[in-house]
């Protein structure tokens, strides 16, 4: 009996499809997330530079009139409030709400804490809640004639009605106030989560130095949860710069123009007055200015760096 000889491996065309399909495969599954950001970032953007070059009331064609909307912008004083008006909120949510946050989260770490988690659901509960909600709750509260805080303050002290909402000074303390308090809860969950994860034996080491509370959290704790810092800085920033729920839903940006956001100007730009170019253009400045200032943030910051 003869044994055949062994058939030689095919060559050619064979190998060379399959080769390029597992070439191919890698970016047949990145695909996806090219697809969605060019739908949903790079489209977007690239619409919004081209409205702010034109003037559009959302029908027909829309008219270039190239820079003319940026130098509209640079002689609007409404534009001008709405940038002064973020600016504080901007100040409120880096400088207060965020220390609060990582005071809150310390305490929440401290050892023998009853009721831990409970404290935790009470914090967190104004993030879960709709803006509607709140907006109503702090309208009924902060009423100049029938509302609770009023009605408490006048049993105490005497006195008459403080119009918590129709005050220029007192409309931004309102509105920071709130700020304070839906978010604060928020951030305290990542600071928490960056407490926990400091390695004990750095509170030891420090203990055996003879460190006290304070020099543990200025030398220990603050450098290990630098990167967290950053990060939740940067994004309260973000956030503070395009407020948009809080002053519109508690004082409309009134009284006048004295809680106005820029994400408020765009808006009413947009829909209330069909100023399509000038909108987008109002936007535009605002994420060049955000975007801007989250760069310097992140390397004043260091983030990454531990």
């Amino acid at each position: 009996m003869t044994i055949p000889p062994p058939t030689a491996a095919p060559t050619g065309g064979t190998a060379k499809p399959a080769g390029k399909r597992r070439q191919l495969a890698p970016y047949a599954f990145i695909a996806p997330f090219y697809v969605l950001y060019t739908l949903f970032m790079v489209v977007p953007i690239g619409t919004a530079v081209y409205l702010s070059t034109t003037e559009w009331v959302g029908l027909g064609t829309p008219d270039f009139v190239g820079l003319r909307n940026f130098a509209n912008l640079a002689r609007d004083t409404s534009f001008h409030k709405a940038l002064g008006n973020s600016l504080i909120y901007v100040l409120v949510s880096v400088f207060v709400v965020v220390p609060a946050a990582l005071l809150i989260a310390q305490a929440l770490h401290t050892k023998g804490l009853r009721a831990r988690d409970l404290f935790r659901i009470t914090f967190f509960l104004p993030m879960v809640l709709s803006p509607i909600v709140i907006a109503l709750v702090y309208s009924l509260l902060l009423d100049r004639d029938y509302g609770l805080l009023n009605s408490v303050l006048r049993a105490l002290f005497g006195g008459g009605n403080t119009d918590w909402l129709g005050d220029p000074t007192l409309a931004k303390v309102s509105v920071g106030f709130v700020i304070l308090w839906r978010w604060v809860g928020y951030l305290t969950i990542f600071f928490l989560a960056a407490l926990q994860a400091v390695p004990k034996e750095r509170y030891e080491a420090a203990e055996l130095d003879g460190a006290g509370r304070l020099r543990t959290f200025t030398a220990v704790t603050l450098p290990a949860i630098r990167p967290v810092t950053a990060f939740v800085v940067v994004t309260s920033f973000i956030g503070a710069a395009q407020l948009f729920d809080e002053p519109y839903l508690i004082t409309g940006g009134g009284p006048g123009e004295e809680t106005l956001s820029v994400a408020m100007f765009v808006y009413r730009a947009a829909f209330e007055r069909q100023q399509f170019g000038y909108a987008a253009a109002a936007g535009l400045v605002l994420f060049v200015i955000v975007f801007g200032i989250s760069q310097i943030l992140n390397r004043l910051l260091s983030i990454g760096r531990v």
